[in-house]
Protein backbone atom coordinates (compact mmCIF):
# COMPACT_ATOMS: atom_id res chain seq x y z
CA UNK A 1 0.00 0.00 0.00
CA UNK A 2 1.30 2.99 -0.69
CA UNK A 3 0.81 6.35 0.56
CA UNK A 4 0.85 9.87 -1.07
CA UNK A 5 0.92 13.19 0.15
CA UNK A 6 0.33 16.13 -1.53
CA UNK A 7 1.81 19.46 -1.37
CA UNK A 8 -0.34 21.33 -3.34
CA UNK A 9 -2.87 22.36 -0.11
CA UNK A 10 -0.35 23.76 1.92
CA UNK A 11 -0.43 27.02 2.34
CA UNK A 12 3.33 28.74 1.98
CA UNK A 13 2.07 31.94 3.28
CA UNK A 14 2.35 31.14 6.71
CA UNK A 15 6.21 30.11 6.66
CA UNK A 16 6.71 33.53 4.71
CA UNK A 17 5.07 35.30 7.97
CA UNK A 18 7.07 33.46 10.20
CA UNK A 19 10.46 33.92 8.49
CA UNK A 20 9.00 37.68 8.70
CA UNK A 21 8.72 37.75 12.28
CA UNK A 22 11.59 36.19 13.02
CA UNK A 23 13.34 38.29 10.87
CA UNK A 24 11.93 41.37 12.65
CA UNK A 25 12.59 39.95 16.19
CA UNK A 26 15.81 39.58 15.50
CA UNK A 27 16.27 42.56 14.06
CA UNK A 28 14.85 44.21 17.13
CA UNK A 29 16.84 42.05 19.34
CA UNK A 30 20.05 43.58 17.41
CA UNK A 31 19.01 47.07 18.14
CA UNK A 32 18.10 46.14 21.46
CA UNK A 33 21.55 44.61 22.20
CA UNK A 34 23.07 47.89 20.89
CA UNK A 35 20.83 50.35 22.86
CA UNK A 36 22.10 47.90 26.15
CA UNK A 37 25.53 48.74 24.55
CA UNK A 38 25.37 52.36 24.66
CA UNK A 39 24.11 52.66 27.94
CA UNK A 40 26.58 50.22 29.82
CA UNK A 41 29.27 52.14 27.39
CA UNK A 42 29.89 54.90 30.15
CA UNK A 43 30.52 52.25 32.89
CA UNK A 44 32.41 49.91 30.82
CA UNK A 45 34.59 52.42 29.63
CA UNK A 46 36.16 52.67 33.36
CA UNK A 47 36.64 49.09 33.91
CA UNK A 48 40.41 48.63 32.46
CA UNK A 49 41.86 51.45 34.23
CA UNK A 50 39.85 50.29 37.12
CA UNK A 51 41.48 47.18 37.16
CA UNK A 52 44.94 48.40 36.60
CA UNK A 53 44.50 51.03 39.65
CA UNK A 54 42.92 47.50 42.16
CA UNK A 55 46.37 45.73 40.83
CA UNK A 56 49.46 48.18 40.13
CA UNK A 57 48.38 51.08 43.07
CA UNK A 58 46.40 48.75 45.35
CA UNK A 59 47.79 45.05 45.40
CA UNK A 60 51.51 46.87 44.17
CA UNK A 61 51.64 48.94 47.03
CA UNK A 62 50.35 46.71 49.86
CA UNK A 63 46.75 46.69 49.99
CA UNK A 64 46.17 42.82 50.97
CA UNK A 65 42.43 42.75 52.79
CA UNK A 66 39.98 41.57 50.51
CA UNK A 67 37.23 42.83 51.56
CA UNK A 68 38.87 46.15 50.92
CA UNK A 69 40.28 45.27 47.39
CA UNK A 70 36.70 44.00 46.42
CA UNK A 71 34.82 47.46 47.48
CA UNK A 72 37.54 49.36 45.36
CA UNK A 73 36.75 46.96 42.57
CA UNK A 74 33.02 47.48 42.45
CA UNK A 75 32.75 50.77 43.34
CA UNK A 76 32.57 53.51 40.22
CA UNK A 77 35.07 56.22 41.80
CA UNK A 78 34.10 57.90 38.14
CA UNK A 79 30.61 58.73 39.53
CA UNK A 80 31.80 61.08 42.78
CA UNK A 81 34.32 63.57 40.89
CA UNK A 82 33.19 66.19 38.90
CA UNK A 83 32.80 65.51 34.82
CA UNK A 84 35.91 67.84 33.84
CA UNK A 85 38.43 65.24 35.21
CA UNK A 86 36.47 62.17 35.32
CA UNK A 87 39.13 60.76 32.81
CA UNK A 88 41.43 61.10 35.62
CA UNK A 89 39.26 59.21 37.89
CA UNK A 90 41.55 56.15 38.47
CA UNK A 91 44.73 57.45 38.49
CA UNK A 92 46.45 56.84 42.01
CA UNK A 93 46.63 61.08 42.50
CA UNK A 94 43.38 63.08 44.68
CA UNK A 95 41.39 65.44 42.61
CA UNK A 96 39.71 68.17 43.26
CA UNK A 97 35.58 68.41 43.86
CA UNK A 98 35.12 72.29 44.78
CA UNK A 99 35.17 74.45 47.47
CA UNK A 100 38.78 73.79 48.30
CA UNK A 101 38.19 70.17 48.88
CA UNK A 102 39.46 66.92 47.51
CA UNK A 103 38.95 63.38 46.68
CA UNK A 104 41.86 61.42 47.93
CA UNK A 105 43.94 59.14 45.85
CA UNK A 106 42.58 55.51 46.24
CA UNK A 107 45.15 54.38 47.44
CA UNK A 108 44.84 56.23 50.91
CA UNK A 109 40.99 55.27 50.74
CA UNK A 110 41.79 51.71 50.36
CA UNK A 111 44.57 52.19 53.33
CA UNK A 112 42.30 54.18 55.66
CA UNK A 113 39.92 51.78 55.18
CA UNK A 114 42.39 48.98 56.00
CA UNK A 115 43.83 50.49 59.34
CA UNK A 116 40.07 50.16 60.57
CA UNK A 117 39.68 46.78 60.82
CA UNK A 118 36.22 46.21 59.92
CA UNK A 119 35.10 43.07 59.76
CA UNK A 120 31.35 43.56 58.95
CA UNK A 121 29.41 44.38 62.39
CA UNK A 122 30.68 47.69 63.43
CA UNK A 123 29.28 51.17 63.27
CA UNK A 124 31.38 53.54 61.72
CA UNK A 125 31.06 57.09 62.17
CA UNK A 126 32.95 59.53 58.99
CA UNK A 127 34.08 62.70 59.65
CA UNK A 128 33.98 64.78 56.27
CA UNK A 129 31.73 62.83 53.45
CA UNK A 130 32.99 65.21 50.64
CA UNK A 131 32.62 63.38 48.03
CA UNK A 132 30.89 60.59 49.04
CA UNK A 133 33.52 57.85 47.65
CA UNK A 134 35.36 56.72 50.95
CA UNK A 135 31.61 56.72 52.62
CA UNK A 136 30.49 54.05 49.83
CA UNK A 137 33.68 52.27 50.31
CA UNK A 138 33.17 51.91 54.13
CA UNK A 139 29.55 51.24 53.30
CA UNK A 140 30.68 48.37 52.29
CA UNK A 141 32.90 46.91 54.75
CA UNK A 142 30.69 47.76 58.09
CA UNK A 143 27.30 47.22 59.47
CA UNK A 144 26.29 51.50 59.50
CA UNK A 145 28.18 54.53 58.22
CA UNK A 146 27.16 57.74 60.05
CA UNK A 147 29.20 60.71 57.84
CA UNK A 148 29.33 64.21 59.07
CA UNK A 149 29.70 66.92 56.20
CA UNK A 150 30.08 70.76 57.36
CA UNK A 151 29.48 72.31 53.29
CA UNK A 152 25.94 71.72 52.44
CA UNK A 153 26.04 70.92 49.04
CA UNK A 154 28.71 68.20 48.91
CA UNK A 155 26.66 66.32 51.26
CA UNK A 156 23.50 67.09 48.85
CA UNK A 157 26.06 66.05 46.02
CA UNK A 158 27.34 62.42 47.65
CA UNK A 159 23.64 61.54 48.71
CA UNK A 160 21.64 60.72 45.60
CA UNK A 161 25.22 58.95 44.42
CA UNK A 162 25.18 56.89 47.25
CA UNK A 163 21.10 56.41 46.79
CA UNK A 164 21.54 55.20 43.38
CA UNK A 165 24.39 52.70 44.20
CA UNK A 166 21.99 51.00 46.80
CA UNK A 167 23.65 51.94 49.73
CA UNK A 168 20.93 51.63 52.57
CA UNK A 169 23.61 51.11 55.48
CA UNK A 170 24.65 54.94 55.31
CA UNK A 171 23.12 57.97 57.34
CA UNK A 172 24.28 61.21 56.27
CA UNK A 173 24.80 64.62 58.39
CA UNK A 174 25.10 68.21 57.49
CA UNK A 175 27.38 70.34 60.76
CA UNK A 176 30.69 70.31 62.14
CA UNK A 177 32.41 66.70 62.74
CA UNK A 178 34.04 68.22 65.55
CA UNK A 179 31.26 67.64 67.58
CA UNK A 180 30.60 64.24 66.22
CA UNK A 181 27.16 62.44 66.45
CA UNK A 182 26.29 62.17 69.98
CA UNK A 183 22.73 60.57 69.52
CA UNK A 184 23.52 57.82 67.09
CA UNK A 185 27.43 57.00 69.25
CA UNK A 186 29.43 54.77 70.66
CA UNK A 187 31.17 53.90 67.58
CA UNK A 188 33.42 51.31 66.91
CA UNK A 189 35.61 52.82 64.69
CA UNK A 190 35.87 56.98 63.53
CA UNK A 191 37.85 57.93 60.06
CA UNK A 192 38.42 61.60 60.40
CA UNK A 193 39.61 62.69 56.40
CA UNK A 194 40.56 66.11 57.12
CA UNK A 195 43.65 67.07 59.38
CA UNK A 196 43.21 68.45 63.19
CA UNK A 197 46.29 69.13 65.06
CA UNK A 198 44.40 66.58 68.06
CA UNK A 199 41.68 64.59 68.35
CA UNK A 200 38.66 66.37 69.14
CA UNK A 201 37.24 65.40 72.37
CA UNK A 202 33.06 64.89 71.86
CA UNK A 203 34.90 62.47 68.81
CA UNK A 204 37.37 60.72 71.72
CA UNK A 205 34.13 59.85 74.10
CA UNK A 206 32.01 58.83 71.36
CA UNK A 207 34.27 56.06 70.57
CA UNK A 208 33.25 53.07 71.78
CA UNK A 209 36.21 51.40 74.75
CA UNK A 210 38.56 49.02 72.46
CA UNK A 211 37.52 51.17 69.23
CA UNK A 212 39.54 52.88 66.81
CA UNK A 213 40.40 56.39 65.06
CA UNK A 214 42.38 56.80 62.17
CA UNK A 215 43.23 60.09 60.94
CA UNK A 216 45.64 62.51 59.32
CA UNK A 217 47.50 64.48 62.70
CA UNK A 218 48.74 67.77 62.45
CA UNK A 219 48.91 71.56 60.78
CA UNK A 220 47.05 72.40 57.90
CA UNK A 221 49.53 73.06 55.29
CA UNK A 222 52.10 71.27 56.52
CA UNK A 223 53.22 67.40 56.20
CA UNK A 224 50.99 65.49 58.67
CA UNK A 225 51.10 61.82 60.23
CA UNK A 226 48.64 59.54 59.25
CA UNK A 227 48.09 58.00 62.94
CA UNK A 228 45.47 55.17 64.15
CA UNK A 229 44.40 55.74 67.90
CA UNK A 230 42.89 52.93 69.72
CA UNK A 231 40.82 53.41 72.94
CA UNK A 232 42.31 50.93 76.23
CA UNK A 233 40.97 51.78 79.39
CA UNK A 234 39.78 55.31 78.16
CA UNK A 235 43.69 55.82 77.27
CA UNK A 236 45.18 56.74 73.56
CA UNK A 237 47.98 54.68 72.25
CA UNK A 238 48.81 56.10 69.39
CA UNK A 239 50.38 54.33 65.89
CA UNK A 240 51.99 56.54 63.23
CA UNK A 241 51.76 54.96 60.28
CA UNK A 242 53.18 57.23 57.14
CA UNK A 243 53.16 61.12 56.02
CA UNK A 244 50.35 62.48 53.89
CA UNK A 245 48.88 65.94 52.84
CA UNK A 246 45.38 66.16 53.77
CA UNK A 247 42.97 69.87 53.77
CA UNK A 248 42.27 70.97 57.16
CA UNK A 249 39.12 69.62 59.15
CA UNK A 250 36.99 73.37 59.45
CA UNK A 251 34.66 74.65 62.05
CA UNK A 252 35.03 74.75 65.77
CA UNK A 253 37.95 72.52 65.48
CA UNK A 254 39.53 75.81 64.24
CA UNK A 255 38.82 78.00 67.43
CA UNK A 256 39.66 75.47 69.59
CA UNK A 257 43.47 75.65 68.95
Amino acid sequence: MSITISFSKINPRPALFTQVFILGFGVLWVFAALADLRSAEPEDRYAVPRRIMIERDLRGRGITDSRVLAAMATTPRHLFVPEIVRDSAYDDRPLPIGDGQTISQPYIVAYMSELLEIQGQEKVLEIGTGSGYQTAILAQLAREIYSIEIITWLSDRAKPILHRLGFRNVFLKIGDGFFGWEERAPFDAILITAAAPKVPEALWRQLREGGRIVMPLGDPGQTQRLVRIYKRAGKEFVETLTDVRFVPLTGAVQKAR
